[in-house]
Formats: C-alpha cells, structure tokens, sequence
C-alpha cells in the first residue's frame, strides 16, 4: 500500500468510524481507491453504494477545507457514480473539522 492512501485512511478512519450508513468508495486518481463504512477506512476497490472519483489534489483540497465538495463536482474535479444523496452525505464526512 502506498504512503498516500496509507495517510488518507489514517485521516478518515476517524471520520467515518460510527457516522457514515453504507459505504463509498473514493477513488484517487494515479494513487488507488479507499472504501469508506461506519467501521473506518480501508484501501480497497470493492462495491460500494457511491463512488468518488479524483485527483489526489482535489481530495486533499477538500479534505483541508480549501475546495468545495459541491464546486469541485459542477466544475468537473470530482465525479459521482451512484446516489447523488449519499456522496452529500458523504461530503459533509471528509469536510467536518
């Protein structure tokens, strides 16, 4: 497992663990895919109920706060496969302090 995805589930696991209901999966580009559940993050590229997809930029932009969720999808940055709801929900996750 590389060092990037390494540190991003190090910095979700916590997020997610108890607060997101199903699953996603996010997929950073040229890195590999984190699959998100209420049991914490892992690196992985199962099934999920949606999936995100983009650079490892854009990832880190929102994570710090510094990109919009919201922004980065009607600008083309990030890419939503499955329930639009669930990437909200999601997205509200990976921005919370």
């Amino acid at each position: 497992m590389s060092a990037v995805l390494q540190e991003f589930i190090t910095h979700l696991s916590p997020r997610v663990t108890g607060t997101l209901h199903g699953s996603a999966k996010l997929v950073i580009l040229d890195v590999g895919s984190v699959l998100l559940t209420d049991q914490g993050a892992v690196a992985g590229d199962g099934p999920a109920d949606v999936t995100l997809t983009a650079s490892e930029k854009t990832f880190r932009n929102i994570l710090s706060g510094d990109q919009n969720p919201a922004m980065a999808f009607m600008s083309g940055k990030l890419k939503v496969d499955g329930s639009n709801i669930r990437a909200l929900k999601v997205s509200e996750i990976l921005t919370k302090p």
